[in-house]
């Protein structure tokens, strides 16, 4: 009982360690953030910090692959034995963009733009943690699709990176560069909605779902 208690105490302090990063590492950006900044803010030493993590990049990747686990649960979680493609398709995207456009995601991805060059390793993380996954799920569930006569694709993966693309759109890059205001959920619902359309035109057979 006493393990369970200090492993939750532990959980808690980390999440507390990665909540505190997060707003530092947002206001500050990578390179100007410090392990000393994070420990001042957090109200403790830099040792204690460093029994969690250690050091920034440790720290930052686990910053990433916090978010993008979250994402990749909540918007690829799809059925492993699928009836219907295009309604399945439709929440994955809603979820997906509804994350994409999220605070956390828009600063992150703007932070990792600024240090792609300085930093290459960050990228990969976010894209391995992130993106990645997303793109195997997808895949995984169109070729389950197919094997079921629900879709017609001769390469699951690709169906799955132009499908993405499809729901990313011009709405995402216009948002990436203040062009835009954050779309509503009315708007996001739309813009899947001619995505799932247009996938299914090309990738659908006579049994759609």
């Amino acid at each position: 009982m006493e393990a369970l208690v200090a492993k939750s105490n532990r959980d808690l302090r980390r999440e507390r360690i990665l909540q505190v990063a997060r707003e530092v590492f947002f206001e500050e950006g990578y390179a100007s953030a410090s392990m000393s900044s994070i420990a001042a803010r957090l109200g403790g030493s830099k040792g204690t910090l460093y029994n969690y993590f250690r050091s920034k990049e440790e720290l930052f990747e686990a910053h990433i692959q916090d978010g993008c686990a979250k994402i990749a649960a909540d918007a690829f979680n799809l059925p492993a034995e699928p009836t219907e493609v295009a309604p399945v398709l439709q929440r994955l995207g809603e979820r997906y963009l509804s994350h994409v456009f999220s605070d956390w995601a828009i600063r992150t991805f703007r932070m990792l733009v600024a240090e792609s060059r300085r930093s290459p390793e960050l990228s990969r993380i976010f894209y391995e943690t992130g993106p990645a996954v997303g793109l195997r799920r997808l895949e995984a569930f169109l070729e389950r699709a197919k094997a079921r006569s629900l879709i017609r694709a001769d390469d699951c993966a690709q169906a799955a990176n132009q499908f993405m693309a499809l729901c990313r759109g011009n709405m995402h890059f216009q948002f990436v560069l203040n062009l835009s205001p954050q779309p509503t959920p009315e708007q996001i619902s739309r813009e899947v909605a001619a995505a799932v359309a247009t996938f299914m035109a090309a990738y659908g057979s006579e049994k759609r779902g």
